[in-house]
């Protein structure tokens, strides 16, 4: 399950689905409003995702379209279930892995995106739900 949510103006397409976004929850207001305090970045729409299970996961991609702000970075928070999260270089593939925890904030600075991707891998061992909330900037539509 995916949940778009942002500012009235943040239109994003990723998968070849473009998405409008849903009104920000004063949750998620409250919990942005943190994230920029703690990061020094400001932020204008959350992806939320959610992995029932660790028979769901993300495949390798990066986060390059052309709406995200390239010059932001994209702050990651993890709720639930432990997952291993991997990054694989776009030229030599080497792997970097790193659990990522309840309560864990990934932040991907620039220029990340342009030289890595990135998974979620599928796996048997996890039997209990996550969320993800990507953070992003989406830059203004002209």
């Amino acid at each position: 399950k995916v949940a778009w949510v942002g500012d009235p103006e943040c239109m994003y397409t990723y998968s070849g689905v473009q998405k409008a976004p849903q009104a920000w929850t004063k949750e998620l207001i409250e919990m942005r409003r943190k994230l920029e305090q703690f990061t020094g970045h400001t932020y204008n729409s959350c992806l939320l995702n959610l992995y029932h299970t660790g028979d769901e996961g993300m495949g390798w991609h990066s986060d390059d379209e052309k709406e995200l702000d390239g010059t932001s970075p994209i702050a990651s928070l993890s709720l639930g279930a432990r997952r291993k999260f991997t990054f694989r270089h776009k030229q030599d593939k080497t792997t970097i892995s790193v659990f990522l925890d309840h309560g864990s904030l990934l932040i991907m600075h620039p220029p990340i995106q342009e030289h890595w991707h990135h998974s979620l891998l599928k796996t048997k061992t996890v039997t209990s739900p996550r969320i993800n909330l990507t953070f992003r900037k989406i830059l203004p539509r002209i």
